[in-house]
Formats: C-alpha cells, sequence, structure tokens
C-alpha cells in the first residue's frame, strides 16, 4: 500500500484549529473529574505537581500527535502508515493509529452517557427540582435515573444524534462551525459562574485551597493520580489529536497551538475548581466527596444557594457544551478512516459510526441497573471495563508509542521541518520527549495496571 495523501479538508485558520483541538480537550474531565480528584488529593500541592505533569508529559505528546496527524496528512491509520513509508520504517505502526482510532469509538460509547446525565440535569435544574433539595433526596434522583435504562436510553441518544449531526456536516460547516459557537458560549458560561463564585465568601476558602500548597496532604499515589490526569485530559493518544492535525496547514505553529490548546485546556480546570469548591465550601459539604461531586453534592449545594437555581442551570448547560465539543472528536478519526480509505460517504460514515457506538452505549446503560452483575474484565461491569480497557490500556499504550515514534523514529530534520523549533527548545523537546514522557507514562500505566 503506497502513501497517500487524503485529507484534503483544512481549517480555515489557526485559530479554528485551537478552539476545536480546546474542544476536544476540555471536556467531563476538566468539570468532573479534576474536581473531585484535587479534593481527594489535598488541593493545592496536588495542582502544582498536576501542571508540572502538563508541561512535561501532557504537552509533550500533545505536539508528537499533531505532528503525526500533519506530517502524514490523513487519519490515523494511514497517517502512520505514511509516515512509516517516508521513515523506511515496519508498515505495522498502522496500528498504532487503529488503536487511537478503536479508543475514541470505545470511549464515545459511554461517554454520550454520562453526557446523558448532564442532559438530564440540565433539564432538572432548569424545572426547579433542585431548589431546597436535600442531600437524600439528590441521592435518591441519582439512583432513580440510573436504574432506569429507558431515560438513560433517552438522553444518551440526544447526546449522540448531536454528535453524529455536527461531524456528519464535515471540517468547517460541521465541526468548525459548531465549535465556534459552543467554546464561546462555554467560557462565557464559565467567565459567569466565576463572577458569582468570587462575590461569595468562600471564594477566598476556595482560591486558598487551590493555590496553597500543603505537601503533607500529599501522597506518591496523588502524584500518579496527577501524572496520570495530565495525560488524559489533553484528549492524547486516542486519534482525535492526530486527526485534527491533519487539517491543520505547514504555515501554522505546532508548538504555539500545543500551548494554547494546554493552556487553555489547564485554565478551564482551575476556574471550574474555583467555582466548583466556591460552591461546595459555602455550603459546608467536603472538597473530597469523589465523583458524586458533580452529580450528588453540587446539585445540594446549588439548591440551598441565593440565585441558585440560575447558575445550577447555567452549570449544568456548561457540562452539556464541555461533554459534546469532545464526544464529535471522539467519532471524527473513524469518520476520517471510513471516508479516505474505505470510500464511505461522510454522512454515510457517521451514521453507520453513531448507530454501532450507540447500540455499544445500550451495554454501559444496562450496567448501571439490568446488567450491574455482568462483569467483563475481572470484577467489572461492562461500563467499568471499557473505562478500564480504553483509560488504563490503550490510551497510554498509544501515547507512549506516539512518543517513541516522533522521538526515535522520525528524523531530527524531519521534526525541524514540522516543530521549526529554534535551540536550545527543539534539543529540549526532543530529550524530554525521548526519555523523560515515555518514562512517566510508563510509570502511569504500571501503576494503573497494578
Amino acid at each position: 500500500m503506497s502513501r497517500l495523501k487524503l485529507s484534503t479538508s483544512s481549517w480555515s485558520n489557526q485559530t479554528a484549529f485551537i478552539m476545536a483541538a480546546t474542544g476536544s480537550a476540555v471536556g467531563l474531565g476538566n468539570l468532573w473529574k479534576f474536581p473531585y480528584i484535587t479534593g481527594e488529593n489535598g488541593g493545592g500541592a496536588f495542582v502544582i505537581v498536576y501542571l508540572l505533569c502538563v508541561l512535561f508529559i501532557g504537552l509533550p505528546v500533545l505536539m508528537a500527535e499533531i505532528t503525526l496527524g500533519r506530517r502524514g496528512g490523513a487519519n490515523p491509520p494511514q497517517a502512520l502508515l505514511n509516515l512509516a513509508l517516508e521513515t523506511k520504517s515496519s508498515k505495522w505502526w498502522w496500528l498504532l493509529g487503529l488503536n487511537g482510532l478503536i479508543a475514541g469509538c470505545l470511549i464515545l460509547s459511554f461517554y454520550t452517557v454520562i453526557a446523558g446525565w448532564g442532559i438530564a440535569y440540565f433539564f432538572e435544574s432548569l424545572s426547579g427540582d433542585f431548589i431546597d433539595i436535600s442531600a437524600k433526596s439528590v441521592g435518591e434522583r441519582f439512583s432513580n435515573l440510573i436504574a432506569s435504562p429507558w431515560e438513560l436510553a433517552l438522553w444518551h441518544t440526544l447526546a449522540m444524534v448531536f454528535t453524529v449531526y455536527v461531524v456528519s456536516k464535515g471540517v468547517k460547516s460541521g465541526l468548525e462551525r459548531a465549535i465556534n459557537i459552543m467554546m464561546p458560549g462555554l467560557f462565557v458560561i464559565l467567565l459567569i459562574l466565576l463572577g458569582y463564585a468570587a462575590s461569595s465568601a468562600a471564594f477566598a476558602e476556595s482560591f486558598h485551597f487551590l493555590f496553597y500548597p500543603d505537601f503533607s496532604k500529599l501522597t506518591w499515589d496523588g502524584v500518579l493520580v496527577a501524572m496520570g490526569h495530565a495525560f488524559f485530559t489533553l484528549s492524547i493518544g486516542m486519534g482525535a489529536m492526530m486527526v485534527y492535525g491533519s487539517y491543520l496547514s505547514k504555515e501554522y505553529s505546532i508548538p504555539k497551538a500545543g500551548l494554547w490548546i494546554a493552556g487553555i485546556d489547564t485554565l478551564v480546570a482551575l476556574m471550574a475548581g474555583l467555582v466548583i469548591f466556591s460552591v461546595v465550601f459555602a455550603n459546608h459539604l467536603q472538597p473530597g466527596s469523589g465523583p458524586g461531586l458533580l452529580f450528588q453534592t453540587l446539585p445540594v449545594a446549588f439548591g440551598k444557594m441565593s440565585g441558585g437555581w440560575f447558575f445550577g442551570t447555567l452549570f449544568f448547560a456548561l457540562v452539556i457544551l464541555a461533554a459534546l465539543s469532545s464526544a464529535i472528536s471522539l467519532i471524527e478519526p473513524a469518520v476520517s478512516w471510513f471516508e479516505q480509505n474505505w470510500g464511505i460517504k461522510r454522512q454515510k460514515a457517521s451514521l453507520l459510526i453513531g448507530s454501532t457506538t450507540w447500540v455499544m452505549g445500550i451495554g454501559t446503560i444496562l450496567s448501571f441497573n439490568e446488567w450491574k452483575d455482568f462483569h467483563l474484565i475481572g470484577n467489572r461491569t461492562i461500563f467499568e471495563s471499557l473505562d478500564f480497557l480504553t483509560t488504563n490500556i490503550m490510551l497510554p499504550l498509544g501515547g507512549l508509542l506516539m512518543a517513541l515514534f516522533v522521538a526515535w523514529v522520525m528524523t531530527q530534520a524531519q521534526r525541524d521541518d514540522e516543530m521549526s523549533l529554534a535551540s536550545p527548545w527543539k534539543d529540549l523537546y526532543r530529550n524530554v520527549l525521548k526519555y523523560i514522557t515515555p518514562l512517566a507514562i510508563l510509570i502511569v500505566f504500571l501503576y494503573n495496571l497494578l
């Protein structure tokens, strides 16, 4: 199979690419996972370690994945095959692209289910159901939601239909147009919520919790959690950044784009943390509430607040925008592959892949109720098995191999042609990508497995 230059679509400008890539990175990990793992691991000290990990783990691999996409000029499997031919290395590298493509589809199958929870909570908040609600009532509402396969299927379907519709419209008319509406909307909502949080008496406590480190509260487990989240928060290893990179013109700078994407993603996480912890502390709740922080602790807090109906509804609108902006990036690599390599029109490919992942999502829905006693990997439900397989195996393995390909298989001249970094920055990037980043990913990979 010869080299193919297949990506004929392109972003209108670098800002469009940065917005789309940031939309891919900014998701439930920023609004749901980052606050609760920060709360569980002591706050400020965890944040410092996390920021260092973004710089030395997340950002280098992010730049490497974009490089692979633009240099390969196609969807992930084809891009890796193109690069294997260019570097005269094994053609089996195309499987690395396939790994990311499959991981993205598997994640999408359960991601739209969780995004559906956000949609359900938005409508509940909008109808005033959380006003003066008790913790017990919120717990019962959440339990009733996940116990109902039909209700979960409804919200899952809405999330998937939106995702398929946007991607079916193409790069400029679909992805770019949607992101140009969703991302500004996300930031406007986040800024309104941050302004409200800043006016509350608990804002100073929230700021102190996030930015004043107490290293006595940080454990080695916390360090490893920070390393893992820094890697996963940037949407690395699933082919999304690679296929987005294939639409990026050579005239645009990958390092600058990478810094913008990592910087905005981190800023959103920190701003969300300030908002969430201000609400939590104002209501004398615990910051280390675990995964239930978003769907069980915050509704209680918003229900007690002055103006809680308005700000709670805004918050869950924010959750929906963040979740759906990531969802469209999860399906794009597979759609691009079907369109470019198999000659299937984008609309049909979007519908085919969306329908398949929707059906797979039914397994996740049933794992919360009817099939909760059915286990796949170890003692894990279908949802837990898919999450474990993708998060702990496929994504870190993909990210590790991407870093190794760019650092060890591509030549310095090829890297320079894509990166345009001057000394000493190009030497620093090469050495970090060759040694520090792979070692860190390997540590996280083994830790998650064991």
